[in-house]
């Protein structure tokens, strides 16, 4: 048997989401997660830091992701409309690489620990955002404004995405969200 499995992380990743669904991301162990996976604690270890990392792994790069995406906005762009084409940019290439989006979703849901750890990755992102939409010209208080907005944007977005991922891109979703917020925002 080799002692590097490409699949090994996949692997720890699938039984770890059936884990946390069948008996509740709380009661789920590290242990159960490596039998199922029928690879130890050690490779285990060697992928994630623990079983919230399995949740959240690369999630530490969506801020630089998306403050990159808006600084490659079309320079003409006033910093709405360039936060706008940035959130389908990032969307497409996180939409892409998020497995098991909805199923991640439902466990994030489910447990308070992992919803605070949510917000704390989704805080890093707005101010990552909001720095990069002060280098595009917005004032302190328009960047922290639209970062916030967007961010909803993104977040209502990928909710949807999730729930029929096999229905339509992330793009259309950034586009319907946008276009909904605009719509309730017209007297």
């Amino acid at each position: 048997m080799p002692r590097w499995d490409p699949e090994a992380k996949e692997r720890l990743r699938a039984a770890a989401l059936e884990l946390f669904a069948e008996h509740g991301y709380e009661n789920a162990t590290v242990t159960q997660i490596t039998e199922r996976a029928g690879l130890t604690r050690r490779t285990f270890s060697r992928y994630f830091a623990d079983k919230r990392d399995v949740l959240f792994a690369g999630s530490e790069r969506l801020p630089d992701a998306m403050a990159d995406a808006v600084r490659r906005a079309d320079s003409a762009l006033p910093p709405f409309p360039a936060l706008l084409a940035a959130l389908v940019d990032a969307g497409d290439l996180f939409a892409g690489l998020v497995s098991h989006a909805a199923q991640r979703r439902a466990i994030i849901a489910s447990s308070p620990e992992l919803q605070e750890r949510e917000r704390t990755k989704l805080a890093a992102v707005t101010a990552a955002v909001v720095e990069a939409l002060r280098e595009r010209g917005a004032t302190e208080s328009s960047a922290k404004m639209l970062a916030q907005v967007g961010i909803a944007i993104f977040q209502t977005a990928f909710e949807r995405w999730t729930e029929q991922p096999e229905g339509t891109d992330f793009a259309a979703q950034v586009r319907e969200a946008a276009t909904e917020l605009a719509a309730h925002l017209t007297p």
